[in-house]
């Protein structure tokens, strides 16, 4: 029987984070990982926009967030000898003059003039339709087609990763003080595992709303950026040389597999872009989860103390992650209170309906 402190299930974004920090702080862990190609952190961007919505409003706890996010990453990419945080520059397209003008003005109050501007000519006039001009917001990627694969090389390493499929009837809590699952036993298990978390029995109050994005990959012939560009649709350029162009959501979906109906409404959107001719090489699709008020859900259950959670990190994940993370794990060692913000609690407080 192997003998840990945490079980974490899921390593994807919230997965390698929680269990970086935890590990950190000196605690052992086992991560169960199926390596599921179509999870929703393999399939997105890593996008990290200091501003959210279509009012250009500062993202929430920014100011604190990316620099944590920075230095957790560029750690990482020394331990792991590969490059995962790459600074960009999102140049968005506005769709209108009410978007363009709307920019304008939070441009020049708040944070927002720290990271966005209005250029002084426009930029790939050859390539893209931008009749109303375009924006400067300073961004980055997170490159988790390096990181996950490289941490997960490192959790073997250390024989901290259980590579199957975890079934939730395997489950035991013992005395309520350990947790078992096959041959490990474990003092709690935290669940990190996405949209998974959704049909998770211990965790029907939380409001969960999961939706399937999907996305294409592409070729521009004669586009060389490294730069963002966003519009309607997000091109994020890839090291290959091709875009990542997404993504789409659906609310209603019978399975994860990709969709000709979705291909159309992101190639409307390309094409709405573009001016020139482009190929799409590759269709992905993945679910991806969030909550009711997209805050991050973090902590222990109410009624089984053992069993816990960090999920619901949303779209912003790769900004999240690391300060979230490491937040939840200063709050397992006792360290700090939960935010309230992102505590689990707000869900089992709330009143049924």
């Amino acid at each position: 029987m192997k003998q840990v402190d945490y079980i974490i299930v899921g390593q994807g974004i919230a997965g390698t984070m929680l269990s970086w920090f935890l590990m950190k702080r000196g605690f052992s862990v086992v991560v169960i990982d199926d390596g599921k190609k179509n999870s929703a952190s393999r399939v997105a961007a890593g996008i990290i926009n200091p501003v959210s919505g279509r009012r250009f409003e500062p993202a929430w706890l920014y100011e604190e967030i990316f620099p944590f996010a920075k230095s957790t990453y560029d750690e990482l990419s020394d331990l792991l000898k590969i490059n995962i945080l790459i600074e960009r520059n999102l140049w968005t397209v506005f769709p209108s003059a009410q978007m363009r003008d709307a920019f304008k003005a939070k441009a020049d109050k708040e944070t927002n003039g720290k990271y966005a501007e209005i250029p002084q000519q426009l930029q790939y006039e050859e390539y893209l339709q931008q009749h109303f001009g375009a924006a400067v917001i300073k961004g980055a990627t997170v490159n988790l087609k390096n990181l996950l694969p490289a941490y997960r090389e490192m959790l073997i390493s250390k024989e901290a990763l259980l590579d199957e499929h975890f079934e939730l009837s395997q489950l035991q809590l013992v005395d309520n003080v350990q947790v078992t699952y096959h041959h490990i036993t474990a003092k709690k298990i935290i669940f990190c595992d996405g949209a998974a978390a959704a049909s998770n029995s211990y965790f029907e109050a939380i409001k969960f709303l999961p939706n399937k994005g999907e996305v294409l990959i592409i070729r521009i012939p004669g586009l060389e950026s490294s730069d963002i560009i966003k519009k309607s649709i997000t091109l994020v350029p890839q090291p290959d040389g091709q875009f990542w162009a997404g993504s789409s959501f659906a609310w209603d979906y019978p399975d994860e597999l990709p969709t000709a109906a979705q291909r159309a409404v992101l190639e409307e959107k390309i094409q709405q872009l573009l001016k020139v001719p482009y190929e799409v090489t590759d269709q992905r699709a993945a679910v991806r989860p969030s909550g009711h008020d997209r805050r991050p859900i973090a902590g222990f259950h109410p009624e089984y103390p053992l069993i816990g959670i960090f999920n619901g990190l949303g779209t912003k994940g790769t900004s999240l992650a690391p300060l979230m993370a490491d937040h939840f794990s200063r709050v397992i060692a006792g360290e700090t209170e939960i935010m309230p913000e992102i505590s689990v609690n707000r869900y089992f407080n709330m009143p049924r309906q």
